[in-house]
């Protein structure tokens, strides 16, 4: 029996966030018969599934934060070389070029990069460096992916992908997982402390510039006016959690507002939700829109979100982040109801199915593996 083809996943710093959550889908689903997984963490991660990984075949290899680049790259490449990977698949955007670059001095043969994401000219450090290494997104992989056709013209540029050069790879999710409960409801809402009258406006993601968690509680205040009894859950930790709570405190809403912090029963606490808010500032795709759709939730998403996540389209009100009373004019119209419709049919036509991606994916790996070196793309 042919061994396994061994991708070494580059995760880069590892917080719980929704490229990691979308790989761990694939780890989950994919045939590991044909295709493991190796995971290549920075040391200052903070939420590495260690164990699941082990018990479905991989490994961990912690290597230094990139910030300290000339011992990242020097470990990087000591790793590869001694590991000896099919494929190394790097999914840190535009700092892909670090690793990538290991790898090929390392003799990887295959090198993957993968743009999950954009930039935000507010977010002045990170997108100066995004910027700076953009140019060099091409030069080190011999393969392109992305997880939106936005994501892939932010990174490798609208030549490379009007050529045909990136693949869509889409966050695929377990539908099924999703599938709205009535009493899974009443549970949750339970457990949250909320009645069956009550609207509960929720947010899934980590708490950071990008996600934009202070838009929401300012527009949750502006809705507090005429919806008194409102209830704002953030479920998600991050750099700027202790920033958030203060917010709350200031707008005067803090005992209408909840912190769950990071949680393993998401898929749960949408069905408790009776609309999911997502004003990101920028978004490469934005998985919490596609679960929220599956599970039949209303979503209210920023105008920065791509096209490919809003899926059902009678569930997703796309706005602009410079009227945040039309946000609130939408949350309005939202009533509770413990009735839902499941959309995995419409989600799963769209390519999010994560057993058929997981097949599609593994295909991907050994046609190229196959093909071989390909040339750099």
């Amino acid at each position: 029996m042919e061994r396994p083809i061994r991708v070494a996943h580059v995760m880069g710093h590892m917080i719980g966030g929704g490229v990691e959550s979308t790989v761990m889908n694939y780890y989950r689903h994919i045939d590991r018969s044909r295709v493991q997984f190796d995971f290549v963490v920075d040391a200052d991660s903070t939420t590495v599934p260690r164990e699941e990984i082990r018990d479905l075949g991989g490994r961990v290899f912690v290597v230094p934060p990139y910030k300290r680049l000339p011992s990242y790259m020097t470990s990087c490449e000591k790793l590869f070389r001694e590991q000896k990977p099919d494929i190394v698949h790097s999914n840190i955007n535009a700092l892909s070029v670090f690793p990538l670059r290991a790898a090929r001095r390392a003799g990887v043969p295959l090198r993957i990069a993968h743009s999950h994401s954009t930039a935000n000219p507010r977010e002045h450090k990170k997108t100066f460096l995004k910027n700076a290494l953009r140019p060099l997104s091409r030069v080190e992989p011999t393969h392109l992916a992305a997880c939106s056709d936005h994501a892939a013209r932010w990174l490798f540029g609208d030549a490379a992908v009007d050529a045909g050069r990136v693949d869509i790879i889409r966050n695929a999710i377990d539908l099924d997982e999703f599938s709205f409960s009535p009493e899974v409801r009443v549970a949750k809402r339970a457990e949250i402390g909320v009645h069956d009258d009550q609207l509960v406006v929720g947010q899934v993601g980590r708490m950071c510039f990008q996600k934009n968690q202070t838009f929401t509680l300012e527009v949750f205040a502006q809705l507090l006016r005429t919806r008194p009894d409102a209830v704002l859950v953030f479920v998600g930790d991050g750099e700027l959690m202790d920033g958030v709570r203060s917010r709350s405190r200031d707008l005067g809403v803090g005992e209408s507002v909840r912190f769950l912090g990071i949680r393993d029963d998401v898929a749960q606490l949408y069905q408790a939700f009776d609309v999911l808010m997502f004003p990101s500032t920028y978004e490469g795709f934005g998985m919490a829109a596609v679960e929220a759709q599956s599970s039949g939730l209303p979503v209210v998403v920023s105008d920065q979100v791509p096209t490919e996540a809003c899926v059902v389209r009678e569930l997703v009100h796309s706005l602009p982040l410079t009227n945040s009373q039309a946000w609130v004019e939408s949350l309005m119209r939202v009533e509770p109801s413990r009735k839902r419709d499941f959309r995995s049919d419409e989600l799963a036509v769209a390519g999010y199915r994560i057993d058929d991606a997981a097949v599609a994916l593994c295909d991907w790996y050994q046609s190229i593996l196959h093909d071989g070196n390909g040339g750099a793309r």
